[in-house]
Protein backbone atom coordinates (compact mmCIF):
# COMPACT_ATOMS: atom_id res chain seq x y z
CA UNK A 1 0.00 0.00 0.00
CA UNK A 2 1.16 3.41 -0.69
CA UNK A 3 0.03 6.66 0.87
CA UNK A 4 -0.08 9.92 -1.01
CA UNK A 5 -1.51 13.45 0.07
CA UNK A 6 -1.99 15.71 -3.34
CA UNK A 7 -4.55 15.49 -5.80
CA UNK A 8 -1.50 15.93 -8.11
CA UNK A 9 0.20 12.74 -7.45
CA UNK A 10 0.19 10.37 -10.26
CA UNK A 11 -1.61 7.43 -8.78
CA UNK A 12 -3.09 5.64 -11.65
CA UNK A 13 0.38 5.38 -12.53
CA UNK A 14 0.88 3.16 -9.27
CA UNK A 15 -2.65 1.43 -9.71
CA UNK A 16 -1.32 0.16 -13.07
CA UNK A 17 1.62 -1.41 -11.68
CA UNK A 18 -0.35 -3.24 -9.27
CA UNK A 19 0.17 -1.42 -6.00
CA UNK A 20 -2.79 0.05 -4.02
CA UNK A 21 -3.19 3.40 -3.13
CA UNK A 22 -4.65 5.01 -0.43
CA UNK A 23 -4.79 8.63 0.40
CA UNK A 24 -3.24 9.87 3.55
CA UNK A 25 -6.34 11.70 6.02
CA UNK A 26 -5.30 11.92 9.66
CA UNK A 27 -7.61 11.83 12.51
CA UNK A 28 -5.43 11.70 15.20
CA UNK A 29 -6.00 12.14 18.91
CA UNK A 30 -2.15 13.93 19.35
CA UNK A 31 0.70 14.48 17.68
CA UNK A 32 3.67 12.69 20.01
CA UNK A 33 5.42 11.57 17.28
CA UNK A 34 5.22 14.83 15.78
CA UNK A 35 6.07 16.98 18.59
CA UNK A 36 9.51 14.77 18.86
CA UNK A 37 10.41 14.75 14.98
CA UNK A 38 9.54 18.24 13.96
CA UNK A 39 9.10 22.00 14.72
CA UNK A 40 5.98 22.69 16.64
CA UNK A 41 5.14 25.40 14.27
CA UNK A 42 4.61 22.54 11.20
CA UNK A 43 1.43 22.65 9.94
CA UNK A 44 -1.55 19.99 11.49
CA UNK A 45 -1.73 18.41 8.28
CA UNK A 46 1.79 17.10 8.20
CA UNK A 47 2.02 16.32 11.63
CA UNK A 48 -1.23 14.48 11.60
CA UNK A 49 0.44 12.39 8.31
CA UNK A 50 3.72 11.73 9.94
CA UNK A 51 1.16 10.05 12.84
CA UNK A 52 -0.57 8.01 10.39
CA UNK A 53 2.68 6.72 8.91
CA UNK A 54 3.84 5.80 12.04
CA UNK A 55 0.28 4.05 13.13
CA UNK A 56 -0.18 2.01 9.06
CA UNK A 57 2.23 -0.36 7.30
CA UNK A 58 2.54 1.56 4.25
CA UNK A 59 5.10 0.44 1.67
CA UNK A 60 5.79 4.08 0.57
CA UNK A 61 4.89 7.85 0.60
CA UNK A 62 4.05 9.88 -2.46
CA UNK A 63 4.84 13.22 -1.71
CA UNK A 64 4.20 16.85 -3.59
CA UNK A 65 6.27 20.03 -3.17
CA UNK A 66 3.23 21.79 -1.93
CA UNK A 67 4.51 24.00 0.78
CA UNK A 68 7.99 23.80 3.45
CA UNK A 69 5.72 21.71 5.65
CA UNK A 70 5.24 18.77 3.37
CA UNK A 71 9.18 19.23 2.06
CA UNK A 72 10.00 18.82 5.92
CA UNK A 73 7.66 16.35 6.47
CA UNK A 74 9.68 14.51 3.69
CA UNK A 75 13.09 15.10 5.29
CA UNK A 76 11.78 13.78 8.53
CA UNK A 77 10.19 10.72 6.65
CA UNK A 78 13.29 9.74 5.10
CA UNK A 79 15.03 9.76 8.41
CA UNK A 80 12.90 7.39 10.26
CA UNK A 81 11.72 5.08 7.06
CA UNK A 82 14.86 4.70 5.29
CA UNK A 83 13.54 1.33 3.53
CA UNK A 84 10.54 2.54 2.76
CA UNK A 85 9.65 4.34 -0.60
CA UNK A 86 9.44 8.11 0.18
CA UNK A 87 9.33 9.93 -3.01
CA UNK A 88 8.90 13.83 -3.02
CA UNK A 89 7.50 14.64 -6.91
CA UNK A 90 8.24 18.14 -7.55
CA UNK A 91 5.23 19.38 -9.27
CA UNK A 92 5.57 22.11 -11.65
CA UNK A 93 3.72 25.49 -11.21
CA UNK A 94 3.59 25.68 -15.03
CA UNK A 95 0.21 24.71 -16.63
CA UNK A 96 0.99 25.43 -20.44
CA UNK A 97 3.04 23.16 -23.04
CA UNK A 98 6.31 23.28 -21.04
CA UNK A 99 4.58 22.72 -17.57
CA UNK A 100 3.34 19.29 -19.35
CA UNK A 101 7.06 17.97 -20.40
CA UNK A 102 8.44 18.66 -17.54
CA UNK A 103 5.78 16.88 -15.36
CA UNK A 104 5.90 13.67 -18.09
CA UNK A 105 9.90 14.35 -17.02
CA UNK A 106 9.49 13.86 -13.58
CA UNK A 107 7.12 11.52 -13.18
CA UNK A 108 9.42 9.36 -15.48
CA UNK A 109 12.19 9.71 -13.05
CA UNK A 110 9.25 8.39 -10.44
CA UNK A 111 8.51 5.71 -11.99
CA UNK A 112 12.43 4.63 -12.64
CA UNK A 113 12.91 5.14 -8.69
CA UNK A 114 10.04 2.58 -7.98
CA UNK A 115 10.73 -0.28 -10.47
CA UNK A 116 14.53 0.06 -8.93
CA UNK A 117 12.72 -0.29 -5.15
CA UNK A 118 9.95 -3.01 -6.33
CA UNK A 119 10.95 -4.57 -9.02
CA UNK A 120 7.75 -4.24 -10.82
CA UNK A 121 7.84 -2.90 -14.43
CA UNK A 122 5.82 0.01 -15.73
CA UNK A 123 4.44 -0.81 -19.22
CA UNK A 124 2.62 1.98 -21.36
CA UNK A 125 0.35 -0.23 -22.71
CA UNK A 126 -0.99 -1.57 -19.54
CA UNK A 127 -1.15 1.76 -17.88
CA UNK A 128 -3.16 3.29 -21.00
CA UNK A 129 -5.64 0.12 -20.95
CA UNK A 130 -5.90 0.89 -17.38
CA UNK A 131 -6.93 4.82 -17.65
CA UNK A 132 -8.97 3.81 -20.42
CA UNK A 133 -11.28 1.45 -18.48
CA UNK A 134 -10.94 3.84 -14.94
CA UNK A 135 -14.52 5.60 -14.39
CA UNK A 136 -13.77 9.25 -14.16
CA UNK A 137 -14.88 10.26 -10.65
CA UNK A 138 -15.72 13.80 -10.52
CA UNK A 139 -18.67 15.14 -9.98
CA UNK A 140 -19.82 18.66 -10.06
CA UNK A 141 -22.99 19.84 -10.03
CA UNK A 142 -25.97 22.15 -8.09
CA UNK A 143 -29.24 19.64 -6.84
CA UNK A 144 -32.31 21.90 -7.16
CA UNK A 145 -34.60 22.63 -3.78
CA UNK A 146 -30.99 22.22 -1.68
CA UNK A 147 -28.38 24.59 0.29
CA UNK A 148 -25.64 24.40 -1.72
CA UNK A 149 -22.15 24.93 -0.25
CA UNK A 150 -18.89 25.37 -1.71
CA UNK A 151 -15.66 24.44 -0.19
CA UNK A 152 -12.28 25.97 -0.74
CA UNK A 153 -9.18 26.70 0.67
CA UNK A 154 -6.50 23.86 2.28
CA UNK A 155 -7.26 20.28 1.80
CA UNK A 156 -11.25 19.61 3.80
CA UNK A 157 -11.00 16.80 6.33
CA UNK A 158 -13.91 14.08 6.26
CA UNK A 159 -15.66 15.37 8.92
CA UNK A 160 -16.55 18.76 7.23
CA UNK A 161 -17.76 16.82 4.93
CA UNK A 162 -19.74 14.05 7.11
CA UNK A 163 -21.40 16.81 9.06
CA UNK A 164 -22.46 18.75 5.57
CA UNK A 165 -24.20 15.45 4.53
CA UNK A 166 -25.99 15.15 8.39
CA UNK A 167 -27.60 18.13 7.59
CA UNK A 168 -28.49 17.44 4.05
CA UNK A 169 -26.31 20.15 2.34
CA UNK A 170 -24.82 19.82 -1.30
CA UNK A 171 -21.43 20.24 -1.55
CA UNK A 172 -21.84 22.32 -5.08
CA UNK A 173 -17.92 22.31 -5.11
CA UNK A 174 -14.70 21.40 -3.62
CA UNK A 175 -11.91 23.48 -4.98
CA UNK A 176 -9.81 22.11 -2.11
CA UNK A 177 -6.64 19.99 -2.40
CA UNK A 178 -8.51 17.08 -2.91
CA UNK A 179 -11.52 18.45 -4.68
CA UNK A 180 -13.01 18.31 -8.00
CA UNK A 181 -11.79 14.48 -8.45
CA UNK A 182 -9.37 13.28 -11.04
CA UNK A 183 -9.46 14.78 -14.93
CA UNK A 184 -7.98 12.04 -16.85
CA UNK A 185 -6.59 12.61 -20.46
CA UNK A 186 -4.86 10.27 -22.63
CA UNK A 187 -3.49 9.75 -25.69
CA UNK A 188 -2.43 6.55 -27.55
CA UNK A 189 0.56 8.17 -29.17
CA UNK A 190 1.58 10.28 -26.08
CA UNK A 191 0.28 8.33 -22.62
CA UNK A 192 2.39 10.22 -20.36
CA UNK A 193 1.87 13.13 -21.61
CA UNK A 194 -1.51 13.66 -22.06
CA UNK A 195 -1.96 12.44 -18.18
CA UNK A 196 0.32 14.78 -16.99
CA UNK A 197 -1.99 17.40 -18.44
CA UNK A 198 -4.75 16.30 -17.01
CA UNK A 199 -3.07 16.31 -13.89
CA UNK A 200 -2.25 20.14 -14.53
CA UNK A 201 -5.40 20.71 -15.63
CA UNK A 202 -7.34 20.24 -12.26
CA UNK A 203 -8.49 23.04 -10.61
CA UNK A 204 -5.15 24.77 -9.69
CA UNK A 205 -3.97 25.19 -5.83
CA UNK A 206 -2.39 28.15 -3.94
CA UNK A 207 1.05 27.51 -5.60
CA UNK A 208 -0.10 27.34 -9.05
CA UNK A 209 -2.60 30.55 -8.38
CA UNK A 210 -0.95 32.89 -10.94
CA UNK A 211 -0.16 30.32 -13.74
CA UNK A 212 -3.67 29.28 -13.81
CA UNK A 213 -6.07 32.12 -13.31
CA UNK A 214 -7.20 30.58 -10.39
CA UNK A 215 -8.99 34.05 -8.96
CA UNK A 216 -11.06 34.13 -11.59
CA UNK A 217 -12.06 30.27 -11.92
CA UNK A 218 -12.92 31.09 -7.59
CA UNK A 219 -15.24 33.52 -8.74
CA UNK A 220 -16.74 31.66 -11.47
CA UNK A 221 -17.43 28.47 -9.12
CA UNK A 222 -18.57 30.92 -5.93
CA UNK A 223 -21.58 32.80 -7.61
CA UNK A 224 -23.23 29.87 -8.40
CA UNK A 225 -23.78 28.81 -4.43
CA UNK A 226 -25.18 30.01 -1.21
CA UNK A 227 -22.07 30.21 1.18
CA UNK A 228 -18.70 29.01 0.78
CA UNK A 229 -16.41 27.44 3.66
CA UNK A 230 -13.33 28.20 3.14
CA UNK A 231 -10.88 25.84 5.08
CA UNK A 232 -7.69 26.11 6.58
CA UNK A 233 -5.17 23.95 8.23
CA UNK A 234 -3.32 25.33 12.04
CA UNK A 235 -0.21 26.79 10.91
CA UNK A 236 -0.60 26.43 7.40
CA UNK A 237 1.98 29.22 5.75
CA UNK A 238 -0.40 28.86 2.83
CA UNK A 239 -3.98 29.32 2.35
CA UNK A 240 -4.36 31.34 5.79
CA UNK A 241 -3.25 34.03 4.02
CA UNK A 242 -5.80 34.09 0.97
CA UNK A 243 -9.32 34.67 3.06
CA UNK A 244 -8.98 37.93 4.50
CA UNK A 245 -9.30 39.18 0.91
CA UNK A 246 -11.11 36.74 -0.89
CA UNK A 247 -13.77 37.35 1.57
CA UNK A 248 -14.72 40.97 -0.05
CA UNK A 249 -13.68 40.65 -2.88
CA UNK A 250 -15.58 37.51 -3.78
CA UNK A 251 -19.26 39.27 -1.86
CA UNK A 252 -20.17 35.78 -1.00
CA UNK A 253 -20.74 33.97 2.88
CA UNK A 254 -17.45 32.71 3.92
CA UNK A 255 -17.10 30.69 6.83
CA UNK A 256 -13.16 30.56 8.11
CA UNK A 257 -13.00 27.14 9.04
CA UNK A 258 -9.42 26.02 10.80
CA UNK A 259 -8.93 22.67 11.88
CA UNK A 260 -5.75 20.98 13.35
CA UNK A 261 -6.79 17.12 12.12
CA UNK A 262 -7.49 15.96 15.84
CA UNK A 263 -10.42 13.98 16.34
CA UNK A 264 -11.02 16.66 19.25
CA UNK A 265 -11.83 19.40 16.43
CA UNK A 266 -14.91 18.24 15.73
CA UNK A 267 -17.11 19.77 18.63
CA UNK A 268 -15.96 23.04 17.11
CA UNK A 269 -16.33 21.89 13.78
CA UNK A 270 -20.10 21.51 14.31
CA UNK A 271 -20.92 24.23 16.21
CA UNK A 272 -18.95 26.42 13.13
CA UNK A 273 -20.90 24.86 10.79
CA UNK A 274 -24.60 24.65 11.91
CA UNK A 275 -23.63 28.61 12.82
CA UNK A 276 -23.18 29.09 9.56
CA UNK A 277 -25.80 26.75 7.96
CA UNK A 278 -28.56 28.79 10.61
CA UNK A 279 -27.19 31.86 9.00
CA UNK A 280 -28.14 31.02 5.48
CA UNK A 281 -31.18 29.84 6.38
CA UNK A 282 -30.36 26.74 5.73
CA UNK A 283 -32.25 24.26 8.07
CA UNK A 284 -36.04 23.96 7.96
CA UNK A 285 -37.41 23.84 11.02
CA UNK A 286 -41.23 22.34 10.96
CA UNK A 287 -43.52 24.16 13.01
CA UNK A 288 -45.08 21.66 16.08
CA UNK A 289 -48.58 21.31 17.40
CA UNK A 290 -49.11 23.99 20.34
CA UNK A 291 -49.17 22.57 23.79
CA UNK A 292 -50.62 24.75 26.50
CA UNK A 293 -50.85 24.51 29.83
CA UNK A 294 -54.28 26.06 32.15
CA UNK A 295 -52.73 29.07 32.29
CA UNK A 296 -51.08 29.49 28.96
CA UNK A 297 -48.34 28.70 26.63
CA UNK A 298 -44.74 28.31 28.20
CA UNK A 299 -41.39 27.67 26.27
CA UNK A 300 -38.06 27.16 27.52
CA UNK A 301 -34.73 27.82 26.50
CA UNK A 302 -31.46 26.41 27.93
CA UNK A 303 -27.63 27.37 26.97
CA UNK A 304 -25.41 24.71 28.39
CA UNK A 305 -22.09 26.54 28.68
CA UNK A 306 -18.57 25.33 29.93
CA UNK A 307 -19.04 27.39 33.43
CA UNK A 308 -22.79 28.03 33.45
CA UNK A 309 -25.86 26.06 32.54
CA UNK A 310 -28.65 28.89 32.14
CA UNK A 311 -32.14 28.34 31.68
CA UNK A 312 -35.06 31.45 30.31
CA UNK A 313 -38.95 30.53 30.56
CA UNK A 314 -41.61 32.46 28.20
CA UNK A 315 -44.57 33.01 27.78
CA UNK A 316 -46.68 33.45 24.49
CA UNK A 317 -46.11 36.70 24.84
CA UNK A 318 -42.18 36.69 24.81
CA UNK A 319 -42.21 38.32 28.75
CA UNK A 320 -39.58 36.26 30.57
CA UNK A 321 -41.39 34.22 33.40
CA UNK A 322 -38.14 32.49 35.38
CA UNK A 323 -34.64 32.39 34.71
CA UNK A 324 -31.92 30.55 36.51
CA UNK A 325 -28.15 30.27 36.55
CA UNK A 326 -26.10 27.72 37.71
CA UNK A 327 -22.58 26.01 37.76
CA UNK A 328 -22.26 23.35 35.38
CA UNK A 329 -20.62 20.55 36.99
CA UNK A 330 -18.70 17.52 35.80
CA UNK A 331 -21.53 16.27 33.57
CA UNK A 332 -23.40 19.11 31.83
CA UNK A 333 -26.61 16.70 31.83
CA UNK A 334 -26.85 16.68 35.60
CA UNK A 335 -26.23 20.86 35.66
CA UNK A 336 -29.12 20.56 32.85
CA UNK A 337 -31.40 18.83 34.92
CA UNK A 338 -30.65 20.76 38.02
CA UNK A 339 -31.55 24.34 36.37
CA UNK A 340 -34.66 22.91 34.56
CA UNK A 341 -35.77 22.08 38.40
CA UNK A 342 -34.90 25.64 39.58
CA UNK A 343 -36.31 27.49 36.95
CA UNK A 344 -39.77 25.43 37.24
CA UNK A 345 -39.80 26.14 40.36
CA UNK A 346 -39.07 30.36 40.14
CA UNK A 347 -41.93 30.07 37.45
CA UNK A 348 -44.36 28.03 39.69
CA UNK A 349 -44.57 25.62 37.01
CA UNK A 350 -44.40 21.93 36.26
CA UNK A 351 -42.50 20.31 33.47
CA UNK A 352 -46.28 19.24 31.53
CA UNK A 353 -46.81 23.53 31.48
CA UNK A 354 -43.71 23.96 29.18
CA UNK A 355 -44.94 23.57 25.51
CA UNK A 356 -41.46 22.98 23.74
CA UNK A 357 -37.32 23.12 25.04
CA UNK A 358 -34.52 24.68 22.98
CA UNK A 359 -30.92 23.93 23.78
CA UNK A 360 -27.83 25.76 23.16
CA UNK A 361 -23.93 25.83 23.82
CA UNK A 362 -21.57 23.26 23.95
CA UNK A 363 -23.37 20.89 25.54
CA UNK A 364 -26.99 21.05 23.76
CA UNK A 365 -26.43 17.66 22.19
CA UNK A 366 -26.39 16.00 26.02
CA UNK A 367 -29.59 17.58 27.17
CA UNK A 368 -32.32 14.41 26.61
CA UNK A 369 -35.44 16.32 27.63
CA UNK A 370 -34.50 19.48 24.78
CA UNK A 371 -37.59 19.56 21.88
CA UNK A 372 -34.16 20.59 19.43
CA UNK A 373 -31.11 22.56 19.16
CA UNK A 374 -29.73 25.55 17.87
CA UNK A 375 -25.84 26.67 17.99
CA UNK A 376 -25.44 29.61 20.56
CA UNK A 377 -24.18 32.41 17.99
CA UNK A 378 -27.73 32.18 16.49
CA UNK A 379 -29.54 31.81 19.85
CA UNK A 380 -27.14 34.89 21.05
CA UNK A 381 -27.89 36.61 17.81
CA UNK A 382 -32.00 36.39 18.66
CA UNK A 383 -31.16 36.82 22.62
CA UNK A 384 -29.19 40.33 21.92
CA UNK A 385 -32.19 41.37 19.80
CA UNK A 386 -34.73 40.82 21.58
CA UNK A 387 -33.09 42.58 24.96
CA UNK A 388 -31.99 45.57 22.65
CA UNK A 389 -32.71 45.95 19.02
CA UNK A 390 -30.24 48.99 18.47
CA UNK A 391 -27.38 46.16 18.79
CA UNK A 392 -25.21 45.45 15.40
CA UNK A 393 -22.19 43.58 17.10
CA UNK A 394 -22.00 41.24 20.08
CA UNK A 395 -18.59 40.41 22.17
CA UNK A 396 -19.58 37.29 24.10
CA UNK A 397 -17.26 35.75 26.34
CA UNK A 398 -17.64 32.39 28.51
CA UNK A 399 -15.94 29.89 30.07
CA UNK A 400 -13.69 28.63 27.24
CA UNK A 401 -14.58 30.94 24.31
CA UNK A 402 -15.02 34.02 23.15
CA UNK A 403 -17.13 35.32 20.04
CA UNK A 404 -17.42 38.48 18.20
CA UNK A 405 -21.29 38.45 16.00
CA UNK A 406 -21.99 40.76 13.81
CA UNK A 407 -26.25 41.06 13.55
CA UNK A 408 -28.22 42.46 10.93
CA UNK A 409 -31.30 45.31 11.42
CA UNK A 410 -33.55 42.53 11.95
CA UNK A 411 -31.33 40.31 14.54
CA UNK A 412 -29.99 37.78 12.33
CA UNK A 413 -26.56 36.87 12.23
CA UNK A 414 -24.50 38.49 9.43
CA UNK A 415 -21.01 37.38 10.21
CA UNK A 416 -19.29 35.66 13.92
CA UNK A 417 -15.52 34.30 14.76
CA UNK A 418 -14.95 32.33 17.67
CA UNK A 419 -11.51 31.88 19.75
CA UNK A 420 -12.47 28.08 20.81
CA UNK A 421 -9.33 25.86 20.97
CA UNK A 422 -7.47 28.00 23.55
CA UNK A 423 -8.51 29.51 27.17
CA UNK A 424 -6.49 32.84 26.35
CA UNK A 425 -9.04 35.79 27.15
CA UNK A 426 -11.63 33.86 28.70
CA UNK A 427 -13.87 33.06 31.90
CA UNK A 428 -11.25 30.29 32.94
CA UNK A 429 -7.85 32.38 31.84
CA UNK A 430 -9.35 34.87 34.37
CA UNK A 431 -9.75 32.45 37.19
CA UNK A 432 -6.29 30.88 36.86
CA UNK A 433 -4.69 34.94 37.52
CA UNK A 434 -7.08 35.52 40.33
CA UNK A 435 -5.51 32.39 41.96
CA UNK A 436 -2.16 33.26 41.19
CA UNK A 437 -2.63 36.77 42.50
CA UNK A 438 -4.77 34.70 45.84
CA UNK A 439 -8.00 36.65 45.50
CA UNK A 440 -11.44 35.89 44.00
CA UNK A 441 -12.60 36.23 40.63
CA UNK A 442 -15.23 39.03 41.96
CA UNK A 443 -12.47 41.11 43.48
CA UNK A 444 -10.19 41.03 40.66
CA UNK A 445 -12.48 43.06 38.35
CA UNK A 446 -12.98 45.34 41.10
CA UNK A 447 -9.63 46.30 42.15
CA UNK A 448 -8.53 46.68 38.50
CA UNK A 449 -10.57 50.09 38.44
CA UNK A 450 -8.13 51.17 41.27
CA UNK A 451 -4.90 50.93 39.44
CA UNK A 452 -2.90 54.00 39.41
CA UNK A 453 0.62 52.09 36.74
CA UNK A 454 0.17 50.91 33.48
CA UNK A 455 1.38 47.49 33.48
CA UNK A 456 1.09 45.64 30.10
CA UNK A 457 0.77 41.99 30.16
CA UNK A 458 2.83 40.43 26.67
CA UNK A 459 1.50 36.94 26.60
CA UNK A 460 -2.17 35.91 26.13
CA UNK A 461 -1.34 32.54 26.39
CA UNK A 462 -2.54 30.76 29.76
CA UNK A 463 0.77 29.24 30.71
CA UNK A 464 3.22 32.07 29.92
CA UNK A 465 0.86 34.88 31.25
CA UNK A 466 0.64 32.88 34.71
CA UNK A 467 4.58 33.32 34.37
CA UNK A 468 4.13 36.81 33.70
CA UNK A 469 2.02 37.48 36.54
CA UNK A 470 4.58 35.71 39.02
CA UNK A 471 7.28 37.66 37.55
CA UNK A 472 5.71 40.80 38.48
CA UNK A 473 4.52 39.87 41.65
CA UNK A 474 8.33 38.65 42.43
CA UNK A 475 9.08 42.68 41.30
CA UNK A 476 6.49 43.76 44.27
CA UNK A 477 3.54 45.29 41.40
CA UNK A 478 0.67 46.28 43.16
CA UNK A 479 -2.39 43.38 42.69
CA UNK A 480 -4.66 46.46 41.50
CA UNK A 481 -2.18 47.07 38.80
CA UNK A 482 -1.52 43.60 37.29
CA UNK A 483 -5.25 43.00 37.37
CA UNK A 484 -5.95 45.88 35.22
CA UNK A 485 -2.86 44.63 32.79
CA UNK A 486 -4.55 41.52 32.34
CA UNK A 487 -8.15 42.91 31.81
CA UNK A 488 -6.02 45.28 29.36
CA UNK A 489 -4.80 42.10 27.51
CA UNK A 490 -8.15 40.48 27.82
CA UNK A 491 -9.63 43.73 25.86
CA UNK A 492 -7.23 43.48 23.35
CA UNK A 493 -7.69 40.03 21.93
CA UNK A 494 -11.20 40.71 21.81
CA UNK A 495 -10.73 44.06 19.82
CA UNK A 496 -9.20 41.56 17.22
CA UNK A 497 -11.95 39.57 17.52
CA UNK A 498 -14.79 42.10 17.08
CA UNK A 499 -12.19 43.76 13.90
CA UNK A 500 -12.84 40.14 11.75
CA UNK A 501 -16.79 40.81 11.73
CA UNK A 502 -16.53 44.95 11.73
CA UNK A 503 -16.63 47.49 14.14
CA UNK A 504 -20.52 48.61 13.78
CA UNK A 505 -22.36 49.95 16.43
CA UNK A 506 -24.44 49.69 18.74
CA UNK A 507 -22.12 47.17 21.02
CA UNK A 508 -23.29 44.76 23.59
CA UNK A 509 -21.02 42.34 25.77
CA UNK A 510 -22.48 38.93 26.84
CA UNK A 511 -21.36 35.87 28.79
CA UNK A 512 -20.14 35.77 31.83
CA UNK A 513 -17.06 37.85 32.10
CA UNK A 514 -19.29 40.77 31.07
CA UNK A 515 -20.01 41.07 34.80
CA UNK A 516 -16.39 41.83 34.86
CA UNK A 517 -15.96 45.53 35.68
CA UNK A 518 -12.21 45.88 35.00
CA UNK A 519 -12.66 44.07 31.51
CA UNK A 520 -15.87 46.14 30.73
CA UNK A 521 -13.70 49.33 30.93
CA UNK A 522 -10.85 47.95 29.11
CA UNK A 523 -12.51 46.90 26.29
CA UNK A 524 -15.05 50.14 26.14
CA UNK A 525 -11.21 52.48 26.10
CA UNK A 526 -10.33 50.31 23.20
CA UNK A 527 -13.67 50.47 21.31
CA UNK A 528 -13.72 54.05 22.32
CA UNK A 529 -17.50 53.46 22.82
CA UNK A 530 -19.62 51.88 25.14
CA UNK A 531 -21.11 48.90 25.85
CA UNK A 532 -24.77 47.63 26.59
CA UNK A 533 -25.08 44.76 28.99
CA UNK A 534 -28.63 43.78 30.19
CA UNK A 535 -29.18 42.69 33.74
CA UNK A 536 -28.57 39.02 33.79
CA UNK A 537 -25.55 38.92 30.37
CA UNK A 538 -25.35 35.32 31.09
CA UNK A 539 -28.74 34.45 30.02
CA UNK A 540 -28.67 36.21 26.46
CA UNK A 541 -28.16 32.63 24.59
CA UNK A 542 -30.62 30.86 26.65
CA UNK A 543 -33.37 33.78 25.67
CA UNK A 544 -32.88 33.14 22.29
CA UNK A 545 -32.77 29.80 22.66
CA UNK A 546 -36.54 30.39 23.93
CA UNK A 547 -37.25 32.58 21.41
CA UNK A 548 -36.56 30.14 18.87
CA UNK A 549 -38.97 27.63 20.47
CA UNK A 550 -41.88 29.96 20.76
CA UNK A 551 -41.05 30.69 16.36
CA UNK A 552 -41.25 27.01 16.74
CA UNK A 553 -45.07 26.70 18.57
CA UNK A 554 -46.19 29.57 16.04
CA UNK A 555 -45.12 28.07 12.85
Amino acid sequence: MIGYICKYAPIEVFEAMGARMERIEPDVTNFNQADIKMHPNICSFAKGVLEEVTEKDYEGIILTTCCDSIRRLYDVLKEEYPQKFIYMLDTPRLVKEAGVALYEQRIRAMIQAYEEFSGKKFKEDVFLQYIEEKEEQRQVGIKKGSLNIGILGARANDSIKKILKEKEVNVAFDLTCTGLGRKILYSRQEPLKEYARGLLSQFPCMRMEQAANRDELIRRYGDSVDGIIYHTVQFCDNYAYEYAWLKEWLGRPLLLLETDYTKQSYGQILTRIEAFLESLGGEVRKPVKKRKGEGGMYVLGIDSGSTSTNAVIMDQDRKITAFSVVRTGAKSGESADKVLREVLEKASLSREDISWIVSTGYGRVSIPFADENVTEISCHGKGAHYFNPRIRTILDIGGQDSKAIRLSGNGEVKDFVMNDKCAAGTGRFLEMIARTLEISLDELGAIALTSTENIEITSMCSVFAESEVISLIANNKEKNDIANGVCGAIANKAYGLLRRVGLEPDFMMTGGVAKNPGVVRAVEQKLGAGLYICEEPEIVGAAGAALYALEQLEG
